[in-house]
């Protein structure tokens, strides 16, 4: 099942007689190209005379400004024998500069910025973070400090610890299932170009990598002219050129990057690589080396790629997965890189299914496709993909993917901040024969077919553990600080407390409620509803039945199959989804407005008139087996199924969530009865309510909604819930999964708090900030930039509608695992014993978590998410309006009482994911029971025992 966001297409639709008459109000879709014309993003721009590029977007809907800074470096400009260099140097960016030393997230996070990290691909690095406006300041003296005023606060120590936690990220990459493909793939098919290499580098590299080695990276790659600024949101080019005038104006340029020479590579003959790993499916990955973005093949191979495996109703999707039922999962595109892409067809192969039957079947799909082209239809409900994805991408300034993104990357690839709208032009006018010509022009060309089987992986250098000479030596102290020579960071002026949107309530005249927000930054509408089911919901001698059902409900109903669905969700724009936390389980729906009357019309017949088909049901039950051995192969689905009956208990409907995507011999019992049982006790009236934010004023939308769901009456009697049972937490003890070859371990602590969950948490919930929650919080800071031992670290509750638990998630290299837990142990004890949270932490969070709330709330889709949980905890429709008044007035004592009363050190319990043979010897010396499992023992619902 895939769910897309997209936007109006070409045609109305014919949907159920089922549904009521009133229901059967489409209206024309706005014609693509219309919508194209739509999609705007003015800027202005301006160049230092360092040569540092400029580009300013005004957008006032929010008090906030997007500061995103582009480099142009990435890992194509890396010579051999310094792989990684541009990743390592993201990470050494973020550590402090002369003028700010520590932690760059310290000062971000005391002035509330949202969407703040780094990245780096073959083409460029970036950093970015959205900030309140009074912030501005401070955030162009933090970017311009680590560009002009770096090299003076990288030492040793520093390059060590970054090291360190680059190649966990590595580690923690290579560990998940199919984790070493990326790099046969670059090795074979783009081998001997500067695309060749993957972007994280290579161990040894990293390892060889020396203090003089970094800092000459640094001077022949950062300086102004190699950078382009944007700044996008509550901002002006007249205020913001004298700011970067001032804090960027006396940098001084540097070596501008080379483009390395890059042709397209072809392979002298199509080749096929077998590669073994403990996964649950075959995977048959083909893949072309194609020209990069701004040649005129791009797009027409785009959609190419999209009309094979990219949409729902796609190519392979039909042919594969529906009609032959051979694979599980299908898809195709392209990567695109500024220089050249690669053009990719992966197909899940179904177990049992030859493998080699499903890569003809491929090549036959393939060869169809060149040899008669897409069908007109096909190529406009691309277009109105790509077109309704970007519109929905640009509701936000910055971040990984907003407008910010869009200016920036235009103007580095393509000399053209408005290259994004080029590229949606294109796509709008571009023809079946151009995307045939496209396709047979490259994809005929030799290809490379990797192949993975299920098997022993085989032994691989990077595996191994970091070398004992380059290891940091533990508690070293590190250099003087360097002097800084700019003054203190700026101040930041007062910022105003949130004006959260307005929500109000209505009814259906058959009683289901409407939580509804107006906001008009996009002309989208996006609506939940809400179920009073979730994983406690699914019986308990049939664990997976809620996953079927859902999967099915939008793959046919009685009047529309599978293929219909999709196609109309492409049409329309629509995209129907659906999920469950273990609590709740959502439908879906979010349309462009002026298409939300056909949007409801589907989404109505999907919610109210299923099918089941039997065909279905079997190729759905299929995938569903397939997802779940893929849990068995995951250290998080093995974690995640073997924590639930060491937390919960016995009889304590939680304990559900043990069964991850579900009890396999459950599964394969279901009947078509027992899912329409379950539909009709869970996904009815008497259990829904309905979130909505929209453009469109609450009497449109509710009149839309009355017209197709206010007649709507369950059937049968209700489900109900019976949490007659206590959760009933085993003693503490240590579960290691063993998961042979793992050059991680992943553990979970957690325990069972007597937080009341009808209660509200905020204080605690505010308290484990300092504690677990963020990347400052001790557990990261002690494990990631302390220790090395891993690349990222997290605690914090579970609010669950009745429990509280309270889990710590921390994927360590496999030689640290035992020596990690004591660290968490030390830290977690600390904190609730003699150094709780201080003054200064204090500060900082409620600091930063006032300041930040206008960033939070700047999406559409943030806002809904916020009026679900307030609803669901019974906190009042304008909590947020409120809740700046509540952080004011915490206090350290009051913190610190909350923890103390929630959290028992002594008390966790322990999930190990990782190599036993390696592993177990490092946790018996902890004082803990140690019992070992195999990966296969938490396949069902019981999991561990809970002894």
């Amino acid at each position: 099942m895939k769910s897309f966001l997209m936007l109006c297409g070409a045609a109305t639709i014919a949907l159920a007689a089922a549904m009521p008459a009133a229901a059967q109000q489409t209206s024309k879709p706005v014609p693509v190209a219309e919508l194209v014309k739509r999609v705007d993003i003015p800027y202005e721009e301006f160049t230092l005379k360092n040569g540092l590029r400029v580009i300013v977007h005004t957008d006032r809907k929010a008090p906030i400004v997007a500061v995103s800074t582009w480099y142009d470096v990435g890992s194509k400009h890396e010579p051999k024998g310094k792989t990684g260099f541009a990743h390592l140097f993201e990470h050494l960016m973020f550590n402090g500069s002369e003028n700010a030393p520590g932690d760059f997230f310290e000062p971000l996070k005391q002035v509330g910025a949202t969407d703040f990290n780094g990245t780096t691909s073959f083409d460029r690095t970036n950093y970015f973070e959205t900030v309140p406006r009074p912030a501005l300041d401070r955030a162009l003296f933090l970017e311009s400090d680590r560009m002009g005023y770096l090299l003076g606060a990288i030492d040793q120590a520093v390059l060590d610890e970054q090291r360190g936690v680059v190649q966990n990220e590595k580690r923690q990459g290579d560990n998940q299932p199919y984790g070493l493909v990326y790099y046969k793939l670059l090795e074979e098919l783009l081998g001997g170009t500067a695309y060749g290499h993957n972007v994280i580098g290579s161990m040894a590299d990293l390892d060889a990598a020396s203090l003089d080695d970094v800092k000459n990276w640094f001077r022949s790659h950062y300086g102004p002219n190699n950078a382009i600024l944007v700044l996008a949101g509550d901002v002006d080019a007249k205020t913001a050129r004298p700011l970067v005038e001032k804090y960027f104006g006396k940098i001084a340029a540097g070596p501008k990057s080379v483009l390395p020479t890059v042709t397209v590579p072809t392979l002298p003959q199509s080749k096929t690589v077998m590669m073994k790993d403990r996964v649950a499916a075959t995977m048959i990955l083909r893949s072309w080396a194609v020209p990069g973005l701004n040649d005129p093949d791009s797009v027409p191979l785009d959609v190419f790629g999209d009309v094979l495996g990219g949409l729902a109703s796609s190519r392979l999707d039909n042919e594969l997965v529906r009609k032959d039922k051979s694979a599980v999962q299908v898809s195709a595109g392209i990567q695109s890189m500024s220089q050249l892409g690669i053009f990719q067809v992966q197909a899940i192969v179904k177990p049992g299914v030859d493998a080699n039957v499903v890569a003809k079947r491929l090549d036959e799909i393939v060869a169809d496709l060149i040899a008669k082209g897409p069908t007109a239809d096909e190529v406009q409900r691309v277009a109105t993909t790509a077109v309704s994805s970007r519109i929905s991408g640009l509701e936000s300034v910055g971040g990984f993917g907003g407008k910010a993104v869009a200016l920036a990357s235009g103007e580095l690839y393509s000399g053209d901040p408005a290259f994004f709208k080029k590229q949606l032009e294109e796509t709008a006018k571009v023809t079946p024969a151009q995307v045939q010509a496209a396709g047979k022009k490259w994809l005929t060309r030799p290809s490379l077919t990797i192949m993975v089987e299920p098997g022993t992986r085989e032994a691989y250098q990077e595996a191994a553990a970091v070398p004992a000479a380059a290891k940091p030596a533990e508690g070293a102290a590190k250099a003087e600080p360097f002097k800084g020579t700019r003054g203190a960071m700026p101040d930041v002026a007062q910022i105003g407390d949130l004006d959260f949107p307005n929500v109000e309530r209505t009814k259906l005249s058959n009683g289901v409620e409407i939580v509804y927000a107006n906001r008009t930054a996009v002309p989208v509408t996006q609506m939940v509803m809400s179920f009073d089911a979730g994983v406690v919901a699914d019986p308990a001698n049939k664990l997976g039945t809620q996953n079927l059902v859902l999967s099915l409900l939008d793959e046919g109903t009685t009047t529309l199959d599978s293929t219909k669905i999709a196609e109309a969700r492409e049409r329309l724009g629509a995209s129907i989804s659906t999920g469950s936390s273990a609590d709740r389980t959502y439908l879906g729906v979010t349309a462009p407005s002026p298409n939300l009357g056909g949007a409801l019309d589907l989404f109505a017949d999907v919610v109210r008139n299923p099918a089941f088909a039997p065909d279905e049901i079997e190729r759905l039950r299929a995938t569903q087996l397939t997802g779940i051995a893929a849990e068995l192969t995951s250290p998080q689905g093995l974690a995640n199924r073997a924590l639930p009956p060491l937390l919960y208990g016995p009889g304590n409907p939680y304990v559900k969530l043990a069964a991850g995507g579900g009890d396999p011999a459950a599964v394969k019992a279901l009947t078509r009865d027992d899912l329409f049982a379950f539909y009709r006790a869970w996904i009815r009236p008497d259990k829904a309510k309905v979130f909505v934010v929209s453009d469109r004023p609450l009497s449109e939308v509710k009149a839309a909604l009355e017209a197709r769901f206010g007649n709507w009456q369950g059937t049968g009697t209700a489900g109900t819930k019976a949490f007659t049972v206590a959760p009933q937490q085993v003693a503490p003890r240590i579960v290691l999964v063993d998961r042979p070859d793992s050059p991680q371990s992943l553990i979970l602590a957690a325990q069972m708090t007597p937080l009341d969950p009808a209660s509200e948490l905020l204080v605690p919930v505010t308290a484990n900030q300092a504690l677990g929650a963020g990347f400052l919080a001790r557990i990261n800071m002690e494990l990631r930039e302390n220790k090395h031992w891993s690349y990222g670290a997290r605690g914090g509750y579970d609010w669950l509608e009745k429990a509280v638990p309270y889990t710590i998630a921390a994927p360590v290299q496999a030689d640290r695992t035992g020596d990690s837990i004591k660290a968490i142990q030390q830290q977690v004890g600390d904190f609730l014993g003699a150094k709780g949270i201080t003054q200064v932490e204090l500060t900082r969070e409620i600091n930063g978590t006032t300041r930040e709330l206008a960033g939070r709330f700047e999406t559409s889709g943030a806002v809904l998410s916020a009026m679900q949980q307030n609803d669901l905890r019974k906190r009042p429709d304008n909590f947020y309006d409120t809740v700046t008044q509540k952080y004011r007035g915490m206090t350290v004592a009051q913190l610190d009482a909350a923890s103390r009363a929630a959290l028992d050190p002594k008390k966790f319990v322990w999930v190990v994911v990782g190599d036993a043979a390696k592993v177990k010897p490092q946790l018996d010396s902890l004082g803990l029971p140690v019992e070992v499992v195999p990966a296969a023992s938490v396949a069902g619902p019981s999991a561990p025992a809970a002894k």
